[in-house]
C-alpha cells in the first residue's frame, strides 16, 4: 500500500464505491485502498463483495465495509444513508448501472423503468445526500459515469443512453455549482470496457479498453478536469465521431451496437457504468 494522505485529507477517510463487484468499480475500489482509503463497497452480490473486501483488507489492510444493496430499491437510499452515517465519506464513485442491449420494443417497461431508477434517481440521490454531507466538511468528490453513449440517441440501446445522457448533464451542472462548496464533480465517459455485463449479454466487444486503466485514468482527472474519457478506446471514438452531425452520430452508434449485441438476450444488469 501505497498511503497518500493528501488524498484522504481531501476526499476523506472512506470512499463509496457503487458497483464494486465487477469492471471499472471493482477496479477503482482496489486503486483507493492502493492509495491507503478506506471503502464502503455497494453492490447487489454480497458473496462477490465479501471475496472482494477479505482480498483489499488481506492485500491493503485498510477498513472494507460491505453493503450488499440494489439501489432500485425505494429503500436504497436510506440504507445507505444510515450505513455511512458515522463515517468521514469525502468521495463517492457511482459506477452501478443498468445496461441493455436490443430493439427497444423488445424490452420489458419494467424493465426499463429500473434502469432509471439505477442509472439516474439513483446517481441523483447519492449527489444529494453526499454532496450535503461534503459540502459540510468543506470538500470532497463525485465521480459520476457517464458513457460515451451519451452524446447522442442511440439505436438498440436507447433508454440506457438517454439514461447515461441525464448522468453527463448532471455532473456537467454540478461540478460549477458543488466547487463553490469545494466539491470537485467528474463526468467519466468510457467507451467499451470488458465487463460481466458483456459477457452475460453475449455482446461482441470488439476492442475493448482495461477497467484498471479506466480507473487509474479516472481518478488522476479528479480535481484537475471536470469531464474525461479515460482509456484510449474511449478517446479515440470521442473525437473520431465528436464533430459529426448529431444524426450522423446516432446512426453511426446504432450501428456499432447492433453488431455489438447480435446474438443478445435482451436486457441485462451490470455493475458498472
Amino acid at each position: 500500500m501505497t498511503t497518500d494522505p493528501g488524498w484522504t485529507t481531501r476526499f476523506g477517510a472512506y470512499a463509496v464505491v457503487t458497483g464494486a463487484s465487477d469492471g471499472i468499480g471493482r477496479a477503482i475500489a482496489l486503486d483507493l485502498a492502493a492509495r491507503g482509503q478506506n471503502l464502503v463497497v455497494v453492490a447487489r452480490r454480497q458473496a462477490v463483495l465479501d471475496a472482494l473486501a477479505a482480498e483489499i483488507r488481506a492485500t491493503q489492510g485498510v477498513d472494507v465495509r460491505v453493503l450488499a444493496l440494489d439501489l432500485a430499491a425505494p429503500d436504497a437510499l436510506w440504507t445507505l444513508a444510515a450505513a455511512t452515517e458515522s463515517l468521514d465519506v469525502g468521495l463517492v464513485v457511482a459506477a452501478a448501472g443498468y445496461g441493455s442491449a436490443g430493439r427497444f420494443l423488445d424490452a420489458d417497461p419494467a424493465s426499463d423503468a429500473d434502469m432509471l431508477a439505477v442509472n439516474c434517481r439513483a446517481v441523483l440521490d447519492v449527489c444529494h445526500l453526499f454532496g450535503g454531507r461534503m459540502a459540510a466538511r468543506g470538500q470532497g468528490g463525485l465521480v459520476l459515469f457517464s458513457s460515451i453513449v451519451a452524446f447522442q440517441g442511440v439505436p438498440y440501446s436507447a433508454t440506457y443512453a438517454a439514461t447515461k445522457a441525464f448522468v453527463q448533464t448532471l455532473a456537467e451542472g454540478l461540478a460549477p455549482d458543488l466547487a463553490r462548496s469545494g466539491i470537485a464533480v467528474l463526468a467519466v465517459a468510457p467507451g467499451p470496457v470488458r465487463t460481466g455485463f458483456a459477457d452475460r449479454a453475449r455482446m461482441a466487444m470488439g476492442a475493448t479498453d482495461d477497467a484498471r486503466t479506466v480507473a487509474r485514468e479516472t481518478l488522476k482527472a479528479l480535481g484537475r478536469r471536470r469531464f474525461t474519457r479515460p482509456g484510449p478506446l474511449s478517446r479515440l471514438l470521442g473525437w473520431g465521431i465528436g464533430m459529426l452531425p448529431r444524426p450522423l452520430r446516432s446512426t453511426i452508434m446504432g450501428h456499432i451496437m447492433k453488431g455489438m449485441t447480435a446474438g443478445a438476450d435482451g436486457q441485462h444488469r451490470q455493475e458498472t457504468a
